[in-house]
C-alpha cells in the first residue's frame, strides 16, 4: 500500500516539477466510495478510496491512480475481511490531429481472491472523425494465475450544444471472452463469453454537472471506466445504473455519485445480490 501511495506522488511531482510551464487541463484528484451489499454470502459493506494524477504535456498524456479498498466481509463462508489495492496506469500519445494511440496497466493485489497478483494490460487507438464524433477501440488482456480475460472496448463519442448547455454522449460496448486454463472456483460458473453495451451522457451548464448512464447485457471480471476501474471478483452483474451531480469552484471540481447494481455471485450461484454505492470525488485543475 505505501510503496503505491509514494509511486504516485513522486510520479505527480517529478512530471509537475519538469512540465508544468505546458500543462493543459492536467489535474489530481481523489475520490471516496460507501458500498452496500444486500443478499450477498459473502460481503456486507465496502469503504474505497483512491487518489491520482491526469497529467498533460504537448502531445503526452499521464494517468495514474492508487485505489484502496477495505470490505467487512460474512464470517463463514469467508475467513477474514477482505483488503485491495489496485495502482492503475495509462499513457496516451496524440499521433496528430486525428489519431491517438493509449496503453493501459493495472496491478491487484488482494488478500483473499485467486485473482491476487493479477496483471492487466490494454492497448488502444482513438480516431477523431471530427469535432463532434469521437471512436476508441482498446483491447485489453487479464492475466490472472489461473485464468485469463480478453476483453475488447469499441466506444463512441458524440458532443454537441443546446444552447448554453454542453452535451456528451458516450456509447459502450464490451466484449469479454474467458480463457479458462485451469479448474477455478471463480470461473466454473460462468460463460465463455459476454456481450454488454452502456449508454453514458454528461450535461455541463455554466458551473454545474450532470451525468447518468446504464450498461445493458451480463458481464463479468471488466474493465470499466476507461482501464480505471476493473471487477476482478466473481460476481456476474447484470444491471448498472448510475447518476451524478457536479459543481466547478474556481479550480475545483466537487461530484457526487450514486450507483446502483444487480448481481449473482458466481462460485455460490447467488442470485439478486444489490450494491449501492455513494462516491464523492474531488479534482482540483492547474
Amino acid at each position: 500500500m505505501k510503496h503505491y501511495i509514494i509511486t504516485i506522488l513522486l510520479f505527480s511531482t517529478i512530471l509537475y516539477g519538469d512540465i508544468s510551464s505546458a500543462i493543459v487541463h492536467s489535474s489530481i484528484s481523489t475520490y471516496y466510495e460507501n458500498k452496500t451489499f444486500k443478499n450477498s454470502v459473502q460481503k456486507n459493506d465496502s469503504i474505497v478510496y483512491g487518489i491520482g494524477a491526469d497529467i498533460h504535456d504537448k502531445k503526452s498524456q499521464y494517468k495514474v491512480t492508487y485505489e484502496h479498498s477495505d470490505t467487512d466481509t460474512i464470517q463463514p463462508p469467508l475467513t477474514k475481511d477482505l483488503k485491495v489495492d489496485k495502482l492503475f496506469l495509462r499513457y496516451a500519445y496524440n499521433l496528430n490531429d486525428k489519431f491517438k494511440v493509449n496503453i493501459n496497466y493495472i496491478r491487484i493485489n488482494d488478500n483473499i481472491a485467486e485473482t491476487d497478483g493479477g496483471k492487466l494490460y490494454g492497448l488502444g487507438l482513438t480516431y477523431k472523425l471530427n469535432k463532434k464524433i469521437i471512436t476508441n477501440f482498446t483491447q485489453y488482456y487479464s492475466n490472472y494465475d489461473n485464468f485469463n480475460v480478453y476483453q475488447s472496448d469499441l466506444n463512441l463519442i458524440y458532443k454537441f450544444k443546446i444552447d448554453e448547455v454542453s452535451l456528451k454522449l458516450k456509447s459502450i460496448t464490451k466484449y469479454i471472452n474467458i480463457d479458462k486454463e485451469k479448474t477455478s472456483r471463480f470461473t466454473k460458473n460462468s460463460n465463455d463469453n459476454y456481450l454488454t453495451s452502456g449508454i453514458l451522457f454528461h450535461a455541463h451548464y455554466n458551473s454545474y454537472h450532470l451525468g447518468g448512464g446504464a450498461y445493458f447485457g451480463k458481464r463479468v471480471f471488466a474493465i470499466m471506466s476507461e482501464g480505471f476501474k476493473v471487477q476482478h471478483h466473481a460476481m456476474e452483474i447484470n444491471r448498472t445504473y448510475a447518476l451524478s451531480i457536479g459543481k466547478t469552484i474556481s479550480n475545483i471540481v466537487l461530484r457526487v455519485q450514486y450507483i446502483y447494481q444487480r448481481a449473482e455471485e458466481l462460485p455460490a450461484q447467488n442470485k439478486d445480490v444489490e450494491i449501492k454505492n455513494i462516491r464523492f470525488i474531488a479534482n482540483y485543475k492547474f
